[in-house]
C-alpha cells in the first residue's frame, strides 16, 4: 500500500462499504424465493497466495431469471425479497462467501438462452483495473451453450463453473465453491468491461 503524509493513496475500502452485503436472500423485510445457496471460495494471486481485503461484488438474476434492474423488461416481476446484488471482503486467507439463491435462466437480447450465472467484479489494492468474470451453474458443464461462455476458449471454460462442495454446506444450505485466480496457472478467465 502506498502512503503519504496526507494519508492513504489508492483504493481504500471502509468497512461500511462492505459490511452486511453478503446476504442477498433478504430484502425490504422479505425472504427471497427459490433455492437458497452459499457461494464462496478464495481469491488467490500467482503461486496460490491469498489476497486480503479484496472486494468481491456480485449481481445476478433471481430464481426466475429476472434482474432487479430497470433495464430488465421483466423488472416489475422481480422477487421483492431478493436484492440481486452483494458485496464481500476477503479475509486473511483470501476467503469470501455469499448467501444467495440459485440463479434462474433467462433469454438474452439475441433470443439465446442464458445458462444460470452470477456476474462477479473484483476490486483490490494493486489491481490497475477492476476484474469482471462470470460464475456458471450447470450439472453438465460440457453440454452448456451460452453466448458469453462461447466467447471463452474451450480449454478454459471449466474454470468458469461453480463446483458443488458438500463439505462447505452450512445451516442446511447447499454450498458451491468458486476460487478466483488472478494470475498464473489455472487463471480465471476475466472479461473486458
Amino acid at each position: 500500500m502506498i502512503t503519504s503524509p496526507f494519508g492513504t493513496i489508492g483504493p481504500y475500502f471502509p468497512y461500511n462499504f462492505v459490511d452486511g452485503c453478503e446476504d442477498l436472500t433478504q430484502c425490504d423485510g422479505q425472504i427471497a424465493r427459490g433455492c437458497h445457496i452459499l457461494i464462496g471460495g478464495r481469491v488467490l494471486e500467482e503461486g496460490a497466495r491469498p489476497t486480503r481485503n479484496t472486494i468481491v461484488e456480485i449481481w445476478q438474476p433471481d430464481a426466475n431469471g429476472i434482474f432487479r434492474h430497470p433495464l430488465d423488461p421483466r423488472c416489475a416481476q422481480a422477487d421483492p425479497g431478493f436484492s440481486g446484488w452483494g458485496r464481500a471482503r476477503t479475509d486473511a486467507q483470501g476467503k469470501y462467501q455469499f448467501r444467495t439463491v440459485l440463479p434462474g435462466s433467462y433469454t438474452g437480447e439475441d433470443g439465446s438462452p442464458r445458462c444460470p450465472h452470477i456476474d462477479v467484479m473484483l476490486l483490490a489494492i494493486g489491481l490497475t483495473r477492476r476484474l469482471i468474470t462470470t460464475i456458471f451453474f450447470a450439472d453438465d458443464p460440457a453440454g452448456v451453450s451460452d453466448p458469453v461462455l462461447n466467447c471463452v476458449p474451450e480449454a478454459v471454460r471449466p474454470r468458469l463453473f461453480a463446483a458443488r462442495n458438500a463439505s462447505l454446506d452450512s445451516d442446511g444450505l447447499t454450498a458451491y465453491r468458486f476460487d478466483l485466480i488472478l494470475r498464473g496457472e489455472n487463471e480465471t478467465p476475466f472479461f473486458l468491461d
